[in-house]
């Protein structure tokens, strides 16, 4: 089993251009791990900049979203190409804020997914159940229907190159925080639903990044367990201290 670990921060519609390059330039002068993917995932109006502030160093840049189409009459979207020309090496698909907010559905984030692939992005794509889901008992069948509608069609050959984000949605920018025991037993439960639908080698090789209220005091327990590969990380992100700090977690 060779699964990277990777710390990645969705800084949202967070920062001015300055802000983004000073916070950059602060995660990009903390310590390189080996085996450790560093990733920041800017607003697009800050995604240059990122890239420009960050090259040299160990850490990489990502979009947070992108539309399935390369180009069209799409007021404010963003296509694969122009993520690669600008020097994004990944892009966030499926978040539960654009589900929630902005009608992505698994048919939206298979669309996006094969862009993503096609022009060699690597995409994180997120599933996570609701609160009401959770309490009510759905969240295997929950995340069974986003995996098997998100990722339908892959092969095994695309499969290694996409990285999974479980983010429970009741535990993102709410301070709740799923135990490490609560994301372990769903992140195995992902890796088993992997190699049922795939095959072993694929499901022991897939990153499964864990993303809801991650902080420097809660990081090291949830990046213990054996099927968490790292995290997706909201609020925390946006500070180079705290972000700083769950890095040092790992």
């Amino acid at each position: 089993m060779n699964r990277r670990i990777m710390v990645a921060g969705n800084w949202k519609m967070y920062k001015t251009i300055d802000q983004a390059v000073a916070l950059a330039k602060a995660v990009a002068a903390g310590p390189a791990r080996q085996g450790l993917d560093v990733l920041l995932c800017p607003n697009f109006v800050c995604l240059e900049a990122v890239v420009r502030a960050v090259a040299g160093s160990h850490v990489q840049v990502g979009g947070q979203n992108l539309h399935w189409q390369d180009e069209g009459a799409f007021t404010a979207e963003i296509s694969g190409p122009m993520l690669r020309s600008v020097g994004a090496s990944h892009v966030i698909i499926g978040h539960s804020e654009r589900r929630q907010f902005f009608g992505e559905t698994e048919k939206t984030v298979r669309l996006r997914l094969a862009a993503a692939l096609r022009h060699g992005l690597k995409p994180i794509v997120c599933v996570g159940e609701t609160q009401a889901e959770r309490e009510s008992g759905q969240t295997d069948d929950v995340l069974a229907s986003q995996l098997a509608g998100g990722l339908a069609g892959l092969s095994a050959a695309e499969m290694v190159k996409v990285t999974l984000a479980y983010e429970p949605v009741w535990a993102i920018g709410t301070g709740l925080t799923a135990s490490d025991e609560q994301a372990q037993q769903v992140h195995a439960f992902i890796r088993a639903w992997l190699a049922a639908r795939f095959d072993n080698q694929v499901a022991n090789s897939c990153g499964i990044l864990y993303g809801g209220s991650v902080k420097p005091a809660n990081a090291a327990g949830l990046l213990r367990q054996k099927d968490i590969d790292g995290a997706l990380v909201g609020g925390a992100s946006l500070d180079a201290d705290s972000f700083l700090g769950i890095i040092a977690a790992v």
